[in-house]
């Protein structure tokens, strides 16, 4: 067989990213290769005057009643219709002191950084974090940076932790609910799971959906300081709104009904729940939550 010639037919690969380009197990080190990555990347983008002062930690003056949560994300792919891990960060710990009555303040932000990851991937993540934290009025005061083998991570963990002046007049949680009540959705559901698990498989839909991540601050705080008479909070993230409904009727030790008519789904999202089997109800939300609040048979307790 005689093998002819293709001058469109090249064995050329292509150039490889150059150390310069990615992340190394040094700039975890503590060295002078994390402090570079410090100020060309993390500085920059969360600039404010507590973190100014590069210390250990974060020191501020507070008065009155604070919340205080934590979570870590982990999401693959990293970068997603509607959002990105950097956003889920920011957005999903803001949400969480929201959800507890409260006006987020500051956060702080670990990172933990696979070797190899592209340094222009991580320039986009923060960035990402810092219009999401413009956006929801906080401010990132303190953080922590790690670095593991190639194969150790996703790209990169984030682990943020947060703290918020509660705002409302009584506990809001739920222990104060009460029979009665009614349960108001803030939104549609299954937006977010939809569009992470389309990016994540190559799921082609009609369609483009996209994540409903989002700061919940504003709506939140309205129905507080507008005088509702609010029993309890609860974003719709794992578990959805089927999870959160189940976690607060077993804390509350009540029964709760659901009018699923009443429960608002695009049509393209139930038409991407249909095939796969999924039920919108248990499909993760981040830009959603349901409020508990005194039904009109409590009027005049």
């Amino acid at each position: 067989m005689m093998a002819m010639a293709n001058e469109d037919f090249s064995l050329s690969c292509p150039a490889p990213h150059s150390a310069a380009d990615t992340v190394q197990l040094a700039h975890g080190g503590g060295g002078r290769a994390m402090a570079q990555l410090l100020d060309n990347v993390f500085r920059p983008a969360f600039a404010n005057p507590i973190l100014a002062h590069q210390h250990d930690g974060a020191a501020f003056e507070l008065s009155g009643r604070y919340a205080f949560t934590t979570d870590s994300f982990v999401v693959k792919p990293l970068f997603f219709p509607g959002g990105d891990i950097g956003k889920l960060a920011i957005y999903g710990t803001v949400n969480d002191l929201v959800m507890c009555g409260a006006r987020p303040l500051y956060l702080s932000a670990g990172f933990i950084l696979e070797e190899g990851l592209r340094l222009d991937t991580l320039r986009s993540i923060v960035a990402s974090m810092r219009e999401a934290a413009v956006h929801a009025g906080v401010q990132v005061v303190t953080g922590d940076l790690k670095v593991v083998d190639r194969g150790m991570a996703d790209g990169i963990f984030i682990n943020t932790a947060g703290v918020g002046h509660i705002v409302a007049p009584v506990p809001i949680e739920p222990q104060s609910v009460l029979p009665g009540d009614v349960v108001i959705l803030s939104g549609d559901i299954g937006r977010h799971g939809v569009a992470v698990m389309a990016a994540r498989h190559g799921f082609g839909f009609e369609s483009d959906i996209e994540s409903d991540s989002a700061p919940l601050v504003t709506p939140a705080l309205a129905l507080i300081e507008g005088g509702v008479e609010l029993h309890c909070l609860r974003d719709l993230t794992r578990g959805g709104l089927a999870g959160a409904l189940v976690e607060i009727a077993e804390t509350a030790g009540i029964a709760i009904d659901v009018r699923e008519e009443a429960i608002v789904v695009r049509d393209d999202v139930r038409s991407a729940c249909e095939p796969l089997g999924l039920d919108p109800l248990h499909v993760v939300n981040e830009g959603c939550f349901a409020a508990f609040v005194a039904g009109k048979s409590q009027a005049g307790r």
